[in-house]
């Protein structure tokens, strides 16, 4: 079992514990909070209930309003650390202060989503992925987020990577060997121009070497057909032989 594994574990135990005793109390124990720190004068109520949802969750809380945009949402997964935080708007934060239902009715939900932490670990290490921080997050409209950041395993990323290593290695050899192909097939092109240029070189010497204007000459290279060259060979000795003539 990895480290990872057993620490998590123990959170929830831990969790699971101080929300049994929290439920056990009931409502009194924001106001035994009240109570105890009724003498600190500088602390507001607000401030009195942040202590308590420490103290209820063993959680990083937080008053503060996150924009729904996606660079937000990212600066604050980058600010945080641990799976146990709490981000609350500030004027919902009032309402839970000042109204036991409105406590009542948001506390459930915080404790719902916290609990539903394991879950959301071991989807996200189903998929090959660790996670490094998670948050419940209460938006100023009382909608409730799990906010979770994390990233690939370091095998299943060495993994990714080597893939990506060797496909790359792939597209490579095959730009080598496209850009080989092509250098045969200009080589290739280059040759039948030239052979098309001493074919017309041929042809035109034929035709000013014979005394009959009538004879038309169409000399056949080697590389376009066997038949035709061996055809062509005869020929060529005929007309060295002092009997010109047709050429096919």
């Amino acid at each position: 079992m990895s480290v990872f594994g057993v620490n998590e574990r123990l959170a929830a135990y831990q969790y699971a514990n101080k929300t049994q005793k929290g439920n056990a109390a009931g409502k009194t124990n924001f106001a035994d909070t009240v109570k105890q720190t009724a003498e600190n004068s500088s602390a507001s109520r607000q401030e009195q209930y942040v202590e308590y949802l420490k103290q209820r969750y063993g959680a990083n809380v937080m008053v503060k309003q996150i924009g729904n945009d996606q660079r937000s949402i990212d600066n604050f997964g980058a600010s945080i650390a641990g799976y146990n935080n709490v981000a609350i708007a500030p004027n919902i934060l009032v309402q839970m202060a000042n109204d036991p239902e409105k406590a009542a009715y948001y506390e459930q939900k915080i404790q719902k989503a916290l609990a539903d932490f394991p879950k959301h670990q071991a989807i996200a290490s189903a998929n090959g992925f660790e996670l490094s921080s998670y948050a419940v997050y209460v938006d100023e409209k009382g909608v409730v987020y799990k906010l979770v950041t994390g990233d690939l395993k370091p095998e299943v990323r060495a993994k990714i990577e080597a893939q990506v290593r060797a496909e790359q290695a792939a597209k490579r050899a095959r730009r080598q060997k496209y850009q080989e192909l092509a250098t045969e097939a200009a080589e290739r092109r280059r040759q039948l121009v030239e052979l098309q240029y001493q074919k017309q070189l041929m042809e035109d010497a034929l035709k000013k070497s014979s005394f009959d204007t009538s004879v038309n000459y169409h000399f056949i290279s080697r590389t376009q057909t066997s038949a035709a060259a061996m055809a062509y060979d005869s020929a060529i000795g005929t007309y060295d032989g002092g009997m010109p003539g047709d050429i096919y």
